[in-house]
């Protein structure tokens, strides 16, 4: 293995732990704050999220179970030409954008679920379920929706942030096509080709990430240093995607971040997390909040583009479709 893929040393900034009940005792505050490190870092890490420690192990378990299943029983779940919305995707698969080496992982897609007849339906396929698995469809639909309720209360600081009614993100994320995504980053061998997750944005309006204490993670800061986010047990790692960067005119960043290989005291170890991509709905129309264009900020994005077509869009650059 090569020197560079290996974690290196990184800045030693900190990005500061902010209080998700900081949120109901001085809203505005818990706002700014929020802000602030996503202007600076595009990232924040956030504890007392609400997410319950039980409903966050009971889906560790039951993603693990899933994880360790043979091979072959596991491809059963993959669904080629979905872009991988739904089941599995399978190890080597994903590459990041304008990277040629494939990413060291595999994951599985949970979506919302949609009752019969849902004018969402043609975007968002219904869920697929592991059988082999007893309790994995009740456990990861207990943690979607509690990511979910947590992303409206960050969504409902990052308005008051921007100067918006709390409320305005309420409609845009209703039925949205969100996506959690259970990810194994299996053990390395010495002659790895590259590394876990390579450099990219996300590509939705907020990412919230648990299960990153196993290092790895790492932000590319406006300076262009790498600094590696280190958070506590059980808290979130929270991140601008790039639907919300194009609608705030780049005011809020979707940062660069990777997963770098760990040293070699730690590579016959596996690494789990679980990202919650919330998601615009699908018909929402991304168009460039007037606030956020001044002279010294030009409109960047001035054509409106749906959720669903930005989504495609991407999709086909990473390599999924």
């Amino acid at each position: 293995m090569t020197t560079d893929l290996i974690e290196p040393l990184a800045t030693t900034d900190a990005i500061a732990s902010l209080s998700l009940n900081d949120a109901a005792a001085d809203p505005q505050g818990f706002a700014d704050a929020l802000g602030r490190s996503f202007e600076t870092y595009g990232f924040a890490v956030v504890r007392d999220h609400g997410i319950d420690a039980a409903i966050i192990q009971r889906a560790e378990t039951a993603a693990k179970a899933f994880f360790a299943l043979p091979e072959d029983v596991k491809r059963a779940y993959h669904l080629p030409g979905t872009g991988g919305a739904r089941g599995l995707t399978p190890f080597g698969i994903e590459t990041a954008k304008d990277a040629s080496a494939v990413d060291l992982k595999e994951f599985w897609h949970v979506g919302r679920e949609l009752a019969a007849g849902h004018p969402f339906t043609a975007q968002m396929p219904p869920n697929v379920w592991p059988t082999e698995v007893a309790d994995f469809r009740d456990a990861m639909l207990a943690i979607f929706a509690a990511f979910d309720a947590a992303g409206a209360r960050l969504l409902s600081a990052i308005a008051r942030y921007l100067k918006l009614e709390p409320e305005f993100f309420v409609d845009t994320v209703r039925d949205g096509n969100s996506v959690l995504r259970l990810l194994h980053y299996p053990p390395i061998g010495a002659d790895s080709p590259s590394i876990r997750a390579g450099a990219h944005e996300d590509i939705n309006t907020i990412t919230l990430l648990l299960g990153a204490e196993e290092a790895g993670l790492q932000l590319q800061k406006k300076d262009g240093d790498w600094l590696s986010v280190a958070i506590g047990p059980g808290e979130l790692v929270v991140n601008v995607g790039d639907m919300l960067q194009r609608l705030t005119n780049g005011v809020l960043r979707s940062t660069t971040h990777r997963v770098m290989n760990p040293p070699p005291e730690r590579r016959g170890v596996a690494r789990y997390s679980m990202p919650f991509f919330l998601h615009f709905r699908p018909d929402y129309m991304i168009r460039t909040l007037p606030g956020t264009i001044t002279a010294d900020r030009p409109n960047q994005y001035p054509e409106g583009i749906t959720a669903h077509d930005y989504l495609m869009q991407r999709l086909r650059e990473i390599k999924l479709i």
